[in-house]
C-alpha cells in the first residue's frame, strides 16, 4: 500500500518535474530598491514550479546588459527574456530573434489592460513580442526637506527661475545643490527635462520624436542648452562617472539638496526607510508640470523550443502582469503598474499623483517618451545624442549654436 501512494504521488508531480525549468532573465536591476522589487517576480515564477536563475548585469543605464545579451546571442545562448526598453524591442524583432506572445496576449486580456501607447510598443508588425512591466516618469524632482529648510529655501521650487534661486541658497549653505551622476544617460535625463521645461510638451514632441531639423536648431533649444550647462555649476566634483543611485543616496543622507532622475530613485528613498511629504518631496522637474516623460521596464521574449523553457517563459511573462505582481513591485520599484485597472490603494503620495498625472497626460496628449531611456528613438540615433549632450555638459568651450547643430546631425 505504501508504496502505491508513493508512486501515485510521483506520478501527480511528473507534470511539473516535466515542464519546470530554469527561468534565465537579464536584466540590470542591482541597486537596492531594484533588486527588492524583484523579488515580486521572482516568488510569482517560482510559485508556478519553476527554477529563477538570475542574470544581472551592473550598470544602472543598460549599456553593459546590451553588449552581454549583444554577445549571449551572437553565441546561440540567449536567455529565456531580456529587460529593455521600447525601441531596443523593435531592434530585436527585426532580426527574428522573439517569440510571438498574441495566444497568451489574448488569453490574459493584454489590449485591455495595457495602455494602447505602450502595448504597441511591446509589438512588432501587430504581434506581441515583448512584455512590459511598468511606467517610470523621468521629469522627477527628488527633495531632502532638511536640506531645503536649513539652506533658507521656503518652499519646493516649480519654476525654472525658482529652481535656480533654490540652488544658489542650497550651494550657499554649502551642500551639493543639484546631486548629478555625469554619465551619458543621465546627462540626456537632465537634458530632456530642461528642453521640457523651456519648450513645453509640442517642442519637445517635435524635436525628439518628429527629429525635426528646425526645432533642433532652433533659438529654444540654444536657450535649453544654455540652462543645462548652467546646472553644472550646482554639481560637485566627483559627480563624473557616478552612478544614479550613489548619486540619490546624496540625497538621502542629506548631503546633496535635490536631484532630477527618473522614479526609479523613490526605491532607494523607501529602502532607506523614508516618507514621502515628511523627509522628501517628489514634484515633477520644475516647469514640466502637466507633462508626463516616461519609460518603461519591459521584458522581450527571444524564441525557445524545448518544452520546459515554453513553458517557463510562458510563465514569467503571465507573472509579470499579475495584479498582486503589478501592485507589489510597483510599490517597492518607485514606478507605477502599468496595468490600466490597478487601484492607487496602497501606493504612497508620489505613486497616487504619478498615476493621476499619467492618465491626465494620456488625455491631453502630453505622454512623452524619454529621449535618455531608448523610448523615443532607435538606439544608434541615442548614442549620438548621448556624445552631443555630454560633450556639451563637459565641455565649455562648446558654444549652444553648435551644440544644437551636432544635435540635428546626430539624429540624421
Amino acid at each position: 500500500m505504501k508504496s502505491f501512494i508513493k508512486l501515485a504521488s510521483l506520478l501527480f508531480l511528473l507534470p511539473i518535474l516535466t515542464f519546470a525549468a530554469e527561468v534565465e532573465v537579464l536584466h540590470f536591476w542591482t541597486s537596492a530598491g531594484e533588486s527588492r522589487a524583484l523579488v515580486e517576480i521572482k516568488k510569482a515564477v517560482q510559485s508556478k514550479g519553476h527554477q529563477w536563475m538570475d542574470f544581472a548585469v551592473d550598470g544602472g543605464g543598460g549599456e553593459n546588459a546590451r553588449a552581454v545579451l549583444t554577445q549571449r546571442v551572437a553565441t546561440g545562448s540567449a536567455p529565456i527574456a531580456a529587460q529593455m526598453k521600447g525601441t531596443e524591442i523593435r531592434s530585436w524583432a527585426e532580426r527574428g530573434m522573439l517569440a510571438n506572445l498574441d495566444k497568451l496576449a489574448l488569453a490574459e486580456n493584454w489590449d485591455t489592460i495595457l495602455p494602447p501607447s505602450i502595448g504597441s510598443q511591446m509589438k512588432y508588425n501587430g504581434h506581441y513580442v515583448a512584455v512590459p512591466v511598468n511606467v517610470h516618469r523621468l521629469n522627477w524632482l527628488w527633495v531632502n526637506l532638511e536640506v531645503l529648510k536649513a539652506s533658507g529655501v521656503q518652499e519646493v521650487p516649480t519654476t525654472l527661475d525658482d529652481f535656480f534661486l533654490a540652488l544658489d541658497k542650497i550651494k550657499k549653505a554649502g551642500y551639493i545643490a543639484l546631486a548629478h551622476g555625469s554619465q551619458p544617460w543621465q546627462d540626456t535625463v537632465l537634458f530632456e527635462s530642461v528642453v521640457l521645461s523651456v519648450g513645453g510638451p509640442e517642442f519637445y514632441r517635435r524635436a525628439f520624436v518628429d527629429l525635426n531639423e528646425s526645432v533642433l536648431t532652433s533659438a529654444t533649444m540654444q536657450r535649453a542648452f544654455a540652462l543645462f550647462r548652467k546646472l553644472r555649476n550646482y554639481t560637485d566634483s566627483r559627480s563624473p562617472g557616478r552612478d544614479w543611485n550613489l548619486t540619490t543616496a546624496l540625497v538621502i543622507r542629506g548631503k546633496a539638496g535635490m536631484q532630477i532622475m527618473g522614479d526609479w530613485a523613490k526605491g532607494e528613498f523607501i529602502a532607506a526607510n523614508m516618507q514621502a511629504g515628511k523627509q522628501y518631496a517628489c514634484v515633477p522637474s520644475p516647469g514640466t508640470q502637466g507633462s508626463f516623460s516616461y519609460t518603461v521596464d519591459a521584458f522581450a521574449m527571444f524564441k525557445v523550443k524545448k518544452a520546459d523553457q515554453l513553458k517557463a517563459q510562458e510563465a514569467f511573462a503571465k507573472s509579470l502582469l499579475e495584479t498582486k505582481v503589478q501592485q507589489k513591485f510597483n510599490q517597492i520599484k518607485g514606478s507605477i503598474p502599468v496595468r490600466v485597472d490597478i487601484s492607487a490603494d496602497g501606493f504612497d503620495t508620489c505613486a497616487q499623483a504619478s498615476m493621476r498625472d499619467f492618465s491626465d497626460a494620456g488625455k491631453n496628449g502630453r505622454q512623452l517618451p524619454s529621449v535618455a531611456t531608448h523610448m523615443a528613438m532607435p538606439l544608434d540615433k541615442l548614442t549620438n545624442v548621448y556624445e552631443v549632450v555630454s560633450e556639451f555638459w563637459n565641455d565649455g568651450q562648446l558654444s549652444p549654436l553648435k551644440a544644437s547643430q551636432l544635435l540635428a546631425e546626430a539624429v540624421k
